[in-house]
């Protein structure tokens, strides 16, 4: 286990396995973790084994800002009427009966909201699944929930926001710039986001930036799995076509950190304004960046 200042083992009571993942990163870029408690954030130098740089999007690529503040309540405030104009489009009632599948599921939670079948003709009875879904979706949205079938609403939802110009996508200004030097270098770069992999694609097709998306060679949402678990990964690194000691993971999520690390994934923590603080430990444990400005590749790669 890497000492943090002190001596005392960091991060007690972590499984084996992601120590195991750490003591080789560490080894890898070069610096204890006691070197880095409380130094500045001056960038590092990315292992020469790299050769996939994965994103996560929100408080990494793309402002929490833009996505709690202008994503989610244009959900809030135009599902209704989005499912009201699509409701007989095939697409829509998939999206419907994947979030009826959803709420049977999730009939043990306290405050789930059911959507019941339509049992009768008329606008009346429309009316009533569609309040039902609506509820729904804003009882899993104030949970936090990342559920397939909320987010591939959502990313429905947001299609239509961004073909008629209501959103635009941020991106933070240092990402871009990055990204076409990364590229450059021969770097592959994928996207794993707990939002669905067609949302992912329209906040890049339509960002303030222009249409990014040609920067990107792959996508991955929640069907690949959790982003906290292992596994995933794993499978990412599969899909790709490399060792998972190939990718580097940048993410603003300590726990997705952790499965990263023990699928073997390099990782570094992004601190973004209005992303969660971190504890002490994992500001003394974890590389961190505040700019992808502070990621410089070895000489060759």
């Amino acid at each position: 286990r890497l000492p943090r200042r002190g001596g005392e083992p960091a991060l007690a009571g972590r499984g084996e396995a992601v120590w195991g993942a750490r003591v080789r990163f560490a080894a890898v870029f070069g610096c204890a973790a006691a070197s880095r408690a409380g130094a500045d954030m001056v960038g590092f130098t990315v292992p020469a084994e790299v050769r996939v740089i994965l994103l996560d999007i929100e408080g990494t690529t793309t402002p929490i800002a833009f996505v709690k503040d202008i994503l989610f309540p244009y959900i809030k405030d135009n599902i209704k009427g989005y499912l009201r104009t699509h409701w007989e489009d095939e697409e829509c009632q998939q999206d419907v009966g994947l979030l009826r599948k959803q709420a049977e599921e999730d009939s043990h939670m306290e405050g789930v909201v059911p959507i019941p079948l339509e049992t009768r003709d008329g606008e009346e009875e429309i009316e009533r699944v569609i309040q039902a879904v609506v509820d729904n979706v804003r009882w899993q949205m104030s949970s936090d929930r990342k559920t397939t079938a909320l987010k591939q609403l959502q990313g429905h939802i947001w299609r239509a926001a961004y073909e008629n110009g209501s959103v635009k996508g941020e991106c933070f200004e240092d990402v871009v710039p990055a990204i076409r030097k990364w590229r450059e270098r021969g770097m592959k770069i994928y996207v794993y986001s707990s939002g669905s992999v067609e949302a992912q694609k329209l906040l890049f097709e339509h960002s303030t930036e222009g249409d990014i998306l040609e920067l990107f060679d792959g996508h991955f949402d929640t069907k690949i799995g959790s982003k906290v678990d292992s596994e995933s990964y794993q499978r990412i690194a599969t899909s790709i076509g490399c060792s998972p000691n190939n990718i580097l993971f940048l993410t603003d999520v300590t726990r997705e950190a952790d499965a990263a690390e023990e699928a073997d994934v390099h990782v570094a923590i992004v601190i973004r304004p209005g992303n969660a603080g971190l504890t002490d430990d994992e500001k003394s444990y974890y590389r961190l960046i505040t700019s992808f400005d502070e990621l410089f590749l070895p000489s060759s790669t």
